[in-house]
C-alpha cells in the first residue's frame, strides 16, 4: 500500500481564517503533517466565525481538519525562539500576516534562512508583497470586488451581486496550493531552492478574467453585468421549467447546439445556426425559443431530453438537493466525521481523487494546543519538564 503523495512534508500553517488556513489543509489531506501555530488562549479566528451551534463555530472542524495544534507567542522571545526551531525541522511555512509583520516580529523570510537555507515560505496577503497597495489590509469580499469580478456579476438594472461566500479567499487558497508544491517540486525534485510564494487575494480570481481582458485590450469595450456570459455563446442562460424549476444551459460549443436542435426537435435551426457568430447575432430569438420550450415541460422532461441528445445541463441544486443527489453520494463528496462538539458531522470530501495516492480526513479541527506537547517532543525533542517550563513562561 503505498503511502500518502505528501507523506514526510512537514508544514508550519501560522495563518488565521480562511485562504491561507485552507491551502494547508488541502495539503494536510493528502498526507502532509500540519501544525497549527495559534496564540495561547485565542486561536485561530477562525475557531470564533459563523455560522454557530451551542456557540461554536461550524466551520472549525472542517477548516482544522487533519492538523495538529500547537500554542505559540510570537511576541514572546522565547516563542520566537521556539518557532525558529521548528522553522529547522520544516519544509514549509504558510503566512498572512500583512506584508512585513514577520520582520517586525524579528521572524521573517531571512531570519528563516538563517535557520533553514532551503524553506520554502508561501504568503497570502490582500495586494500582494509589492506594489503601492502591498500594506493594505485585505479580505476575500472587498478583493472580489478589486478583482474586477464583482463589477460583472448581476443584473444590469441592480448592483453589482458579491458572492455569498468569499471565493477570493478559496481561490487564493488554491494557488497557494499550488505555488508551494511548485517550490517543493523545484526544490527536491530539481535540486533547487527553497523561495516564496507571493499570493493575492485577488489575482487567482483576476487570472480568470481572460475574455473581459482581451474584449477591452482589443475591443475597446468594457464587459458589463450581465447574468451570464455574454458575447460567447449562444443560447445560454437560467431557465425555468413549467414546474418552477429553474436550471442552467449553455451552447458553448456547435456539437453541443446541434444535440440541442435533436433534444427540442428543430432541425432546421442547424444549417442557419451553424456557427456562433450565428447564433449570437440572433440570440434572443433563439434564447426566448429555447425558454418557451423550457416553460412548457417539467424538469424531469427537459433533463431526459437533454441527457439523451447530450445537451448539458443542470437543475440550480440547493445544499439540501446536494445532500440527496445519489451521484454525490458515489463519489464520496461528502464525509461524516466524528467531532467532539457536534457530534457526526457532514462535511465536504477530498478532491482531488487520486488512484494511488488518496487523501483522507483523519480527524476534524483539533482543541486550541492538543498537540503542544506531541509536537515539540517529536519535532524537537523537548521533554514534558522543558515543555511546561515554555508554558509557565507564556511562550506557548
Amino acid at each position: 500500500m503505498p503511502g500518502k503523495a505528501l507523506e514526510g512534508i512537514r508544514v508550519l500553517d501560522i495563518a488565521t481564517v480562511i485562504a491561507a488556513p485552507w491551502a494547508a489543509g488541502i495539503m494536510a489531506d493528502f498526507g502532509a503533517d500540519v501544525i497549527k501555530v495559534e496564540m495561547p488562549g485565542r486561536g485561530d479566528a477562525v475557531r470564533a466565525m459563523g455560522p454557530h451551534k451551542n456557540g461554536k463555530s461550524l466551520r472549525w472542524p472542517m477548516l482544522g481538519r487533519n492538523k495538529r495544534s500547537i500554542t505559540l507567542d510570537f511576541h514572546s522571545e522565547k516563542g520566537k525562539a521556539l518557532f525558529l526551531k521548528l522553522v529547522e525541522k520544516a519544509d514549509v511555512v504558510i503566512e498572512n500576516f500583512k506584508t512585513g509583520t514577520l520582520d517586525k516580529w524579528g521572524v521573517g523570510v531571512e531570519e528563516m534562512r538563517k535557520h533553514n537555507p532551503n524553506i520554502i515560505v508561501s504568503h497570502v496577503t490582500g495586494y500582494g508583497q509589492t506594489g503601492p497597495n502591498r500594506f493594505l489590509a485585505g479580505l476575500g469580499m472587498p478583493l472580489q470586488a478589486y478583482s474586477g469580478y464583482v463589477y460583472m456579476q448581476g443584473y444590469e438594472d441592480r448592483p453589482p451581486v458579491n458572492p455569498p461566500f468569499p471565493l477570493a479567499d478559496y481561490v487564493a487558497g488554491l494557488y497557494t496550493v499550488i505555488g508551494t508544491m511548485f517550490a517543493l517540486y523545484y526544490r527536491d525534485a530539481k535540486n533547487g531552492r527553497g523561495q516564496e510564494i507571493d499570493v493575492s487575494l485577488y489575482e487567482g480570481i483576476f487570472r480568470m478574467e481572460e475574455s473581459a481582458v482581451a474584449q477591452l485590450d482589443q475591443l475597446g469595450i468594457v464587459y458589463e453585468r450581465a447574468p451570464h456570459s455574454r458575447g460567447s455563446s449562444c443560447p445560454i442562460g437560467t431557465f425555468k421549467t413549467k414546474d418552477g424549476r429553474f436550471v442552467i444551459m449553455v451552447c458553448s460549443t456547435n456539437p453541443v447546439f446541434d444535440h440541442l436542435c435533436d433534444a427540442m426537435e428543430r432541425p432546421e435551426w442547424k444549417t442557419p445556426y451553424a456557427t456562433a457568430k450565428e447564433r449570437l447575432a440572433d440570440a434572443d430569438y433563439l434564447n426566448k425559443e429555447v425558454a418557451d420550450w423550457f416553460a412548457a415541460r417539467t424538469y424531469e422532461e427537459a433533463k431526459a431530453a437533454c441527457d439523451k441528445a447530450g445537451v448539458p445541463l443542470s437543475a440550480v441544486y440547493s445544499m439540501q438537493d446536494i445532500f440527496n443527489d445519489p451521484h454525490y453520494a458515489a463519489r464520496n463528496d461528502i464525509l461524516t466525521v466524528p467531532t467532539e462538539d457536534f457530534g457526526p458531522m457532514k462535511m465536504p470530501g477530498v478532491f482531488p481523487v487520486m488512484s494511488e495516492t488518496p487523501g483522507e480526513v483523519k480527524w476534524a479541527g483539533p482543541r486550541i494546543g492538543e498537540h503542544t506537547e506531541e509536537v515539540l517532543h517529536e519535532w524537537l525533542g523537548l521533554s514534558a519538564e522543558e515543555v511546561a517550563a515554555l508554558r509557565a513562561d507564556g511562550a506557548i
